[in-house]
């Protein structure tokens, strides 16, 4: 929907706002989070006011079968280094493995035909936007094991993105310029969508691995480069959807390894 949008900024603040609001209703509902998880609240909701701005800049400099696959391929692995450094989750030959088909895949995507003509600052900030999603899924992962109340841990974490429409519509106040509100309610759709599936994600690390959660999380590269080839007509199609596929492989042998 970002990728897509005629309204990029619009977009962004609509979704961060159906966040802010499910995260009243959690809040309303659930246990305060435990103290000891208040560090990664804090943490993870920093890093996610630079992965807006990331996600916003990657799409508008680069095609989504492009900066799709290098920013969510680069989370697993870059999950596994860090729950391993920071609370010595391990993994197997296998799960390694795993992680080497990922980097296949990202390898592939960057030296494929075309990729000297595409704009490096797309894939440099793709990649920094692969950075900042390891970065919140490990911080989350830690904070929801230690909140003692998951949905409440979710529910000030998604408030906590409160001031990302705020910002944006305000400025839009400010400059008078006009909101679409067919846009908006567009962008509150996919927040919807995507608050839902971070739940998921949040709960599922509370009973499995963190870094084998996020392998799984991002199986979604081979539906993006899809659809960005199907729907954008983005090209070349066939090294994205070759690469696409490498990464997917990569994050099913890491999901299965033991």
């Amino acid at each position: 929907m970002v990728k897509a949008a005629d309204d990029r900024a619009l977009t962004l603040a609509a979704v961060s706002a159906a966040h802010a609001a499910a995260g009243i209703a959690l809040i309303a509902v659930s246990d305060p989070p435990a103290l000891a998880s208040w560090p990664s609240v804090l943490a993870s909701t920093a890093i996610h006011y630079a992965y807006y701005a990331l996600l916003f800049s990657a799409y508008r400099l680069g095609d989504l079968s492009q900066v799709y696959p290098i920013s969510r391929g680069m989370a697993p692995a870059l999950v596994a280094v860090g729950t391993f450094l920071l609370i010595g989750e391990t993994m197997s030959l296998t799960g390694w493995g795993g992680l080497g088909l990922v980097t296949l895949g990202i390898g592939t995507i960057a030296f494929q035909r075309g990729a000297a003509q595409a704009d490096r600052t797309a894939i440099g900030v793709a990649a920094l936007l692969g950075l900042a999603i390891a970065a919140y899924s490990v911080a989350d992962g830690i904070g929801v094991r230690l909140s003692e109340s998951p949905t409440g841990y979710m529910g000030w974490l998604f408030l906590l993105e409160a001031p990302v429409p705020l910002a944006i519509l305000w400025r839009r106040r400010a400059i008078r310029n006009p909101i679409d509100w067919r846009v908006f309610v567009l962008g509150l759709v996919g927040g919807v969508l995507s608050v839902t599936a971070y739940g998921l994600v949040l709960y599922a690390k509370t009973i499995a691995p963190i870094a084998a959660v996020s392998a799984v999380r991002e199986s979604s590269v081979i539906i993006a480069a899809l659809i960005g080839v199907l729907v954008f007509g983005e090209r070349p199609w066939q090294g994205r959807v070759l690469a696409a596929l490498l990464v997917a492989a990569g994050v099913v042998v890491l999901a299965t390894s033991g």
